[in-house]
């Protein structure tokens, strides 16, 4: 199961229902603090979905050290030629980290793209090779 490997980041249900309705943040805002994430299996793969639309591939940054995936994204909107007279977003940044077990993931062939709003990572399995019983002697 998706969740044996890949765990999401604990957050308790206080903080994150903080996060949605805060006046600081939130989902009617162009400032994405939390985007949401599906995380799927089938045989040869895991896939991860973040629902981002509306952000550029470029500014994404994805990292797996030491068991961690990450995924973040930053962005600065600056306009110098033009006096503002009302400004309701200047920077759209989050980071998700997922702890990946090392030991069924094939960490050097993991593939992301960015299309229609989604970024798409595929975590390919590790094949596993089988261990065939072995009927040892005693002497």
């Amino acid at each position: 199961m998706a969740t044996d490997i890949i765990k999401t980041e604990n957050k308790g249900l206080s903080s994150l229902l903080d996060e949605l309705f805060s006046t600081s943040t939130g989902w009617n805002k162009s400032e994405i603090k939390f985007p949401p994430v599906n995380i799927t299996e089938d045989n040869d793969n895991f896939e991860v979905d973040l629902y981002a639309p509306g952000l550029e591939k470029n500014d994404f940054k994805v990292n797996l050290e030491n068991g961690l995936l990450t995924i973040s994204y930053d962005k600065k909107i600056e306009n110098k030629d033009k006096k503002s007279h009302r400004v309701e977003y200047m920077q759209s940044s989050f980071s998700r980290s997922f702890t990946i077990d090392d030991a069924n993931i094939d960490a050097a062939k993991i593939d992301a793209s960015y299309k229609d709003g989604v970024l798409k990572l595929t975590l390919p399995k590790k094949e596993k090779t089988e261990i065939a019983p072995k009927q040892i002697e005693v002497k």
